[in-house]
């Protein structure tokens, strides 16, 4: 039975909240104060001792504990892939712990959360789809604090079914990628990059990769050398033994070239130095490629002056994770840019105009690609495959996703089905240089061309030629 006393002008009641002290032994009261007349205080402890037997009771003591200690407590619970982490730890920092701060769980109300939704469409650099993100990270820290007993219930309040007029959400918007344009940009990444640029634009727009798991793609993981050097030491592929057995018969230069997507290079926050990590969705593939760009594979991994760990590395000879990629090296491409003969820079208080160390010829911008990002050619990689007509399975797996349901488990990728991938994207070039002026000659390069570029193109037409005739 709660009990009431009064205090100045108003009444406290306090009530026993059926758990003892772990060290005294002693019952836990809690209480609140604040009521008019002792009627009210004893009614409000009547209906806490209720909830208490309906264990509908949270404790204020229990809700006491700030949102910004709840937070990185909260963090350290959730089982997801690193990037997920990165971004839920982000998230929380920029937009939770900054915005309810010490503000205890008990106090954020309903009424607060709206406010916090409302100030969230204030912020101009926080967009729909990363605003959805913050809202559901909220969403899912308040189911487990109910969840822990720390609160009654989410202050999110749950959508109900949509009602009245349907509104369409906006998606970017996409142009069909077209190979004149992929050539273009891998011409430009050839006067700005070098020889590098040139395969690894080709190799993006021909295998669907994502950019990261083209950081990290390494010589023992590529054609040529792939599958034969594969290290098997990957200890979270359970079944490398026989999966690599399979690759042998399967994949090759005298069978089907192929690209093994085992790793992808990413920096995790706080970490100063990048990793090696499982691609995104654990997508472990083999991707089988047409014959001209293994064959530019080839000539690139034997042109290099050094031995690197890595196949593509940027203009210093270093890791691409660590190149700022998509503005120093994509925008370049997509873009344009000025020719770079020298520049201007300030020493000693004077102004002074040197030389170019790597000067670079005018870039030519890429109309259809002005503006976009890079992720935007393994979209268009999935458009080819769609137009050339290859099963939903082939297709999904190349792009590292799995399909859902009885279709997913029952298909599966055959030797077949890989064997007309690479044709059809061989036939796509084969169909593409046929367009190309007699006598095509590639654009300057910053560093002289480790192979014959304009001899290579010059077979790659005439291969085409006769295979047409």
């Amino acid at each position: 039975m709660p009990y009431a006393e009064q205090r100045g002008n108003k009444w406290r009641v306090k009530w026993n909240t059926g758990k003892k002290h772990p060290e005294t032994g002693r019952w836990i009261y809690d209480g609140k104060s604040g009521f008019n007349s002792r009627d009210d205080a004893i009614n409000y402890g009547l209906d806490r001792e209720s909830d208490i037997r309906n264990q509908r009771y949270t404790s204020r003591r229990d809700g006491a504990i700030s949102m910004r200690e709840y937070s990185k407590t909260w963090q350290q619970t959730i089982d997801v892939g690193h990037l997920r982490k990165r971004s839920v730890e982000s998230i929380s920092r920029l937009y939770i712990e900054s915005y309810w701060g010490d503000t205890t769980l008990a106090d954020i109300k309903a009424s607060a959360y709206r406010a916090w939704e409302l100030w969230l469409k204030d912020q101009s650099q926080v967009g729909e789809r990363y605003r959805g993100e913050i809202l559901l990270v909220f969403s899912m820290m308040m189911d487990d604090a109910v969840e822990d007993g720390l609160r009654q219930a989410s202050p999110v309040v749950k959508k109900k079914r949509r009602r009245g007029t349907y509104k369409k959400k906006p998606r970017e918007r996409k142009r069909n990628m077209r190979i004149e344009d992929i050539h273009q940009l891998a011409c430009n990444a050839l006067s700005f990059w070098g020889f590098p640029g040139y395969v690894y634009v080709w190799t993006f727009a021909m295998t669907g990769m994502r950019p990261a798991e083209l950081y990290g793609l390494r010589p023992e993981y590529c054609h040529p050398q792939w599958p034969a050097s594969d290290p098997l030491n990957d200890p979270t592929e359970e079944d490398r033994e026989e999966r690599h057995e399979e690759d042998m018969e399967r994949y090759g230069a005298a069978l089907m070239p192929a690209i093994r997507v085992q790793w992808q290079h990413q920096r995790l926050e706080g970490v100063g130095e990048p990793g090696l990590y499982a691609p995104k969705y654990e997508s472990r593939r083999t991707l089988v490629i047409p014959r001209f760009l293994a064959e530019l594979l080839e000539m690139l991994l034997s042109s290099r002056e050094r031995e690197s760990e890595w196949v593509f590395t940027s203009v210093n000879s270093g890791p691409l994770i660590n190149a700022n990629f998509p503005y120093f090296y994509w925008r370049k491409f997509a873009d344009g840019r000025e020719e770079k003969k020298e520049f201007e820079r300030v020493r000693l208080g004077k102004r002074q105009t040197v030389p170019s160390w790597r000067p670079t010829p005018e870039l030519l911008p890429v109309e259809r690609w002005r503006g976009k990002r890079q992720y935007l050619v393994r979209h268009g990689h999935k458009e080819w495959l769609d137009e050339d007509g290859h099963s939903r399975i082939a297709a999904e797996s190349r792009m590292g996703h799995e399909l859902a349901g009885v279709e997913g488990l029952y298909s599966n990728v055959t030797p077949a089905m890989e064997r007309a991938i690479m044709e059809t994207l061989q036939a796509r070039w084969e169909g593409f240089v046929l367009t190309l002026p007699d006598g095509w000659e590639p654009p300057r390069s910053p560093r002289a061309l480790p192979v014959d570029l304009s001899q290579w193109m010059k077979l790659q037409v005439e291969a085409a030629k006769a295979k047409k005739l």
